[in-house]
């Protein structure tokens, strides 16, 4: 696992507190409806994180649909036990997205909400998500867009390497690092898909404050484990993110434009 990819200790707490309601339950809103809705439904997602798309999949999938929710990290996936209401109809797997641990053709629907941005190898992803999916199966996936787009990525990337003239932390090029949607188009129909679609989506993130989203912006990533191997306090640098986001969007609440791309596809 790469160390951009490392959401351990505390990191899943502040990433569903702080994270969840803000940037990424907007588009899990999104991708939810756009789920095909039938009886028997076999559902799998890739890199459900703390369940905050596994949610919103629960509240439209059909009483006897069956989800299988997947994550690379345990951390992830034991905090989402926790926080998504108990359901017979999802079971949770430890499982790497690169090489899924499940047979060819069992589900009828592929979901993956901001994943394979983290994928050393995102065509193997891709290749594997066909693989698992029925012939004419749906395929949905968003990433985000640049974070010329996504100012919220840019002050949180700006405000934490100005604090490093030598290495800085790079962590936000990897989330936002898979936004040419021509590139996503192609990979995705060089995996096998046909009928691939792009959409590019833009929603509001809202958080009730300044101070909170910088937390999650800080802590609720591997980016606080980078900054304090470089020896600064990942506060200081939270605080630095506070104070240009109250002076953006607001202190509280603290509200601005983001952007994704949402794609779909057909095994």
């Amino acid at each position: 696992m790469s160390s951009n990819a490392s959401f351990v200790g505390a990191i899943p707490q502040h990433y569903d507190r702080h994270l969840g309601p803000v940037i990424f339950d907007p588009y899990a809103r999104d991708l939810a409806r756009r789920v095909e809705h039938r009886a028997g439904l076999r559902v799998l997602e890739v890199a459900c994180g703390t369940g905050i798309l596994t949610r919103r999949l629960l509240e439209r999938l059909p009483a006897d649909a069956h989800l299988v929710a997947t994550d690379l990290n345990g951390a992830m996936i034991s905090h989402a036990r926790t926080v998504v209401p108990g359901d017979a109809r999802v079971e949770w797997r430890e499982a790497d997205a690169q090489a899924l641990p499940l047979p060819d053709g069992s589900f009828d629907a592929v979901v993956c909400q901001f994943g394979f941005m983290f994928l050393p190898d995102r065509p193997a992803g891709l290749r594997e998500a066909k693989r698992v999916l029925r012939p004419g199966g749906q395929f949905l996936f968003n990433v985000w867009d640049s974070l010329e787009k996504n100012p919220f990525g840019r002050i949180a990337h700006e405000s934490i390497t100005s604090f490093f003239p030598e290495n800085p932390p790079s962590f936000y090029l990897t989330p936002f690092g898979w936004h040419d949607a021509r590139d996503v188009r192609a990979t995705t129909a060089g995996a096998g898909f046909r009928d691939v679609q792009l959409e590019t989506v833009a929603c509001e993130a809202q958080s009730e404050s300044a101070h909170s989203f910088s937390t999650g912006l800080v802590h609720g990533n591997p980016v606080a484990t980078a900054i304090r191997e470089r020896g600064v306090d990942p506060d200081t640098v939270r605080a630095a993110v506070e104070r240009k986001l109250a002076a953006a969007w607001g202190a509280a609440p603290c509200r601005g434009p983001m952007s994704a791309h949402v794609a779909s596809a057909r095994a």
